[in-house]
């Protein structure tokens, strides 16, 4: 699975030369068939194709915007390595794709900028989650939504403790042995030791280990606010949570052997952990949002034109957007000046989509709910910092 960050949404959010193309679909994971996957791909690079000609581009300017893509469609490496959805992006100088544990609707959109509001399930304030399971021998770290949960990828992060202390430490300081415990028989991985009986030395590498791995997630998960959980043995978590420095780090955990645990077993486990603090956290949201606009305070707004012009100012602390929808105009960050339109018109952008990611960018909170469960049922609603 791709891990998307924050960091990640400033990058497709940059302007780019040209048209921007976004394309999201819904993929299987576990399917073993891929024939409808890629011709769903196909019809929607099609689809991009059409747009982009009868925009007036040349033929050969639009094929030399999809090939990145068109690539995939032959790509068998490629098909069996799904997640539960698919989202590229195309310009004249960038080509971006991500699985993502998350089941997007089929859609192509063309404009100015990359659209990137589908991603908000997997990075509002209420969306995302991960899970670092820890043991001595094998290092997992998952990313989570309310439906889904898969493993990422993480480069230079240690595989096992192991393997950190025979890179670390002379091959004559260490002891080792191997068992043949499992019911299928045959050596399980080497378990290392120290020569310390007490166990002290052996709690000190276990630290300089958990170090290295609190290292790596910290330059991955920087800006992130998503609530990291452990998993692990109850006898390693204390010690990981003395070198932790993520902000977001929750307190409860989940206790068991993570190697004996499936992936989806780790979602059921670590959902009912952090979806009572995601409601926690909306709910005071709300209702702070809800008291400042009963008392006409100007903190509070459910003005999409004051809204977006106070997220280009980084003056957003709590966005509300509903989910699904779109709003079509232009914002000229030069002027301050944004025009709403009822249909979408030449040089229109989603000025959702904009919103939101200025505030991420800007530090704030952002919680992405159907319309009828927005605050005011308006589809966007703010509580300012000044």
């Amino acid at each position: 699975m791709s891990i998307l960050t924050r960091d990640d949404l400033k990058t497709l959010y940059q302007e780019q030369e040209g048209v921007c193309i976004s394309i999201y679909m819904p993929t299987n994971p576990s399917a073993t068939e891929t024939d409808q996957e890629r011709i769903q791909l196909k019809n929607l690079l099609a689809e991009a194709e059409k747009h982009l000609l009868s925009a007036g581009l040349r033929v050969p300017d639009v094929q030399k915007l999809i090939e990145p893509a068109q690539k995939f469609l032959w790509d068998k490496l490629f098909w069996r390595h799904q997640d539960e959805g698919l989202a590229l992006f195309l310009s004249e100088e960038t080509f971006y794709h991500y699985h993502l544990p998350y089941d997007f609707e089929a859609q192509v959109v063309i404009a100015g900028r990359f659209h990137i509001k589908p991603l908000l399930p997997l990075l509002a304030d209420d969306g995302h989650f991960f899970i670092l399971a820890l043991s001595q021998n094998e290092i997992r770290l998952l990313q989570g939504t309310r439906h889904s949960i898969s493993e990422v990828d993480v480069a230079d992060i240690p595989a096992s403790l192991a393997e950190t202390l025979v890179a670390d430490r002379p091959e004559k300081q260490l002891q080792f042995h191997t068992s043949s415990g499992s019911p299928g028989g045959g050596k399980r991985a080497a378990i290392f030791h120290t020569h310390d009986a007490s166990g002290k030395l052996s709690r000190t590498n276990i630290r300089r280990f958990f170090r290295q791995i609190n290292s790596v997630l910290s330059a991955w998960l920087v800006n992130e606010h998503a609530p990291l959980l452990l998993a692990g043995v109850d006898n390693l978590l204390p010690l990981y949570k003395e070198v932790n420095s993520y902000p977001h780090l929750v307190e409860e955990v989940i206790i068991g052997n993570p190697e004996m645990l499936r992936a989806d077993e780790l979602h059921q486990r670590g959902w009912a952990i952090v979806q009572p603090l995601f409601q926690q956290a909306r709910r005071q949201a709300e209702s702070h949002y809800q008291q400042l606009l009963g008392s006409a305070n100007e903190k509070a707004s459910n003005d999409p034109l004051q809204i977006v012009q106070a997220a280009f100012n980084g003056r957003i602390e709590t966005l509300f957007v509903a989910l699904g929808q779109r709003l079509w105009g232009r914002f000229d960050p030069q002027t301050g000046v944004v025009e709403l339109h009822q249909e979408r018109g030449g040089g229109d952008g989603d000025l959702l989509n904009v919103a939101v990611i200025q505030t991420m960018m800007n530090g704030g909170a952002v919680y992405a709910v159907p319309l009828e469960e927005m605050p005011s049922r308006n589809i966007l609603a703010a509580v300012y910092r000044y």
